[in-house]
């Protein structure tokens, strides 16, 4: 936890936080801070600041905070993403939200299992969990939308036009694709396939819609490991 995440329910004044619940474990575990010592806090989808410990019991912590500086800035993409095994989800979530992802649709693709799209993981209170686990490795505070698309054709034909206009427009394809384009602080529309990529039919219809495909090399990655290197190759670091 490179962060203190703080919620508007955790201030009991202006300026006077107090936490009591998996934070106050990780602080006190971790931390183990000392009255009048500062830990990194940020108001999410706030400001950046500093928490000065004023006092430290068994149950819980409270914080003098002074917040005063912006979270870093979000990367210029939406991310369109093959719904990803469930176990595989977790970790997706955090590393795209780590990385700086504020807009992602998961969509539907024909290897994705229709049972993946019953995953609790997706429940709105487990879904924000891994998000904001995402945040406070990076230090961030501003909360990625989420996106979800069972149907993929519809999404493609009706939404999609809208949503990639006027982007720099990818398909992470490893077939018949392109190498990757050099790094570019420009706003695009990344779309990332299932493990072996989106089959022909699929790549066919993001085309139609202005989407170059590229690839990244000859290895076939897990979405885990792409996702990290195809936003590091395309974005300056």
């Amino acid at each position: 936890m490179n962060l203190i995440l703080l919620f508007e329910s955790d201030f009991s004044a202006a300026d006077t936080v107090i936490i009591s619940d998996r934070r106050f474990h990780h602080i006190r575990q971790i931390h183990q801070p000392e009255p009048g010592q500062q830990l990194k806090v940020g108001l999410l989808n706030g400001e950046i600041g500093t928490g000065i410990v004023i006092n430290l019991s068994e149950h819980q912590i409270t914080l003098s905070v002074s917040l005063n500086r912006s979270p870093p800035p979000a990367l210029p993409v939406t991310m369109l993403l093959a719904m990803p095994r469930p176990k595989m989800l977790k970790r997706t979530l955090q590393t795209i939200t780590s990385m700086g992802v504020k807009q992602l649709y998961l969509i539907n693709s024909y290897k994705v299992d229709k049972s993946y799209w019953s995953t609790p993981v997706l429940q709105e209170k487990t879904l924000t969990e891994q998000l904001l686990l995402g945040l406070e490795q990076a230090g961030d505070t501003q909360l990625p939308e989420v996106h979800l698309r069972k149907r993929f054709k519809p999404f493609v034909e009706d939404e999609l036009p809208a949503i990639a206009h006027n982007t720099r427009a990818l398909v992470a394809h490893p077939y018949n694709a392109t190498p990757c384009p050099d790094a570019e602080q420009t706003q695009t529309t990344l779309a990332i396939g299932p493990e072996g990529g989106f089959i022909p039919y699929e790549v066919e219809k993001l085309q139609e819609t202005g989407f170059q495909s590229i690839h990244i090399g000859e290895r076939i990655l897990r979405v885990e490991n792409a996702v990290p290197v195809l936003l590091a190759r395309i974005f300056p670091v």
